[in-house]
């Protein structure tokens, strides 16, 4: 696929979205609800926040993607995420989890796997370093900020995604997109330093990916679209803000208003040759 056409794959999946208004089920963590909601709004989306045990497998059943996010646990909750990861397992939706502070501590760490036990998800999310502790070579974030470059975790993404067969996005100043197999590996160059200093932008990352795998089958596709439309809304943002509070709110107004002309123009997406295992780093 041509730069020039999978801009316009962007553009086809975006109008796509706010035709079908797929509804995205999100189970994510309290700091980030708001903002996630909105972005998915603006974006073109439908969102809900569910997490009750007692409802989660009926929510599913009524979503067209599910996303999960462990920024903030507790058991009840990582009992939910298991069983709504189930039951869209059973219905072959879509699935991204965001593995947030994957390696900080054991039980986030326990948490994550367990949830790849469940059920292998449809696209891996998360920053340089929490991909790295899922592969097993990291030593765990500061916070949930990244600590390396996505560059760095390609290697790491690559072996996750041949080993859960799934898509994985390493967000980053240039996000990195590994699938299985011969599937595709693609970078992002879109985006704005700014977005990083705006609590949720990772998390609405996640939630849009998964909007973007609600009408997009493939999951490597749907991460880069997700990806590449998020980072210019920031990019659009940045001309509008005088801050980080600005930045925030001007990114829901350049969501709602992006524009096929814009996407054709800004999109910065390069297709990379699979790198075979093992590999030397970028």
């Amino acid at each position: 696929m041509t730069l020039p056409s999978m801009a316009e794959a962007v553009v086809a999946d975006l109008a796509e979205i706010r035709r079908r208004r797929p509804l995205v089920h999100n189970i994510t963590n309290f700091v980030v609800m708001n903002l996630t909601a909105n972005v998915l709004l603006a974006l073109g989306a439908s969102p809900v926040m569910a997490h009750a045990p007692e409802e989660v497998e009926d929510m599913v059943a009524l979503a067209d993607a599910l996303v999960v996010n462990i920024g903030t646990l507790s058991s009840d909750w990582v009992d939910s995420m298991e069983q709504a990861i189930r039951a869209a397992g059973a219905r072959s939706m879509p699935v991204v989890l965001d593995p947030v502070g994957a390696g900080a501590t054991r039980f986030r760490t326990e948490t994550c796997h367990r949830l790849l036990a469940a059920g292998p998800p449809t696209i891996l999310r998360g920053n340089a370093s929490e991909i790295l502790a899922l592969d097993g070579c990291g030593d765990g974030p500061r916070g949930v900020d990244a600590t390396v470059g996505s560059i760095t975790a390609n290697d790491a993404a690559g072996r996750l995604a041949g080993r859960f067969g799934a898509a994985v996005c390493v967000s980053g100043p240039i996000d990195v997109v590994r699938g299985a197999g011969d599937s595709g590996s693609f970078h992002v160059a879109n985006g704005d330093p700014w977005m990083s200093r705006v609590t949720g932008l990772g998390c609405s990352a996640t939630a849009v990916i998964g909007a973007f795998a609600a009408v997009n089958s493939n999951p490597v596709l749907a991460a880069v679209h997700g990806m590449t439309v998020l980072g210019i809304a920031g990019e659009l943002a940045r001309h509008h803000a005088t801050g980080p509070g600005t930045f925030a709110v001007a990114l829901l107004d350049a969501l709602a208003m992006l524009d096929a002309p814009t996407i054709l123009t800004r999109c910065r997406i390069a297709r990379c040759e699979p790198v075979p295992e093992p590999a030397a780093r970028w």
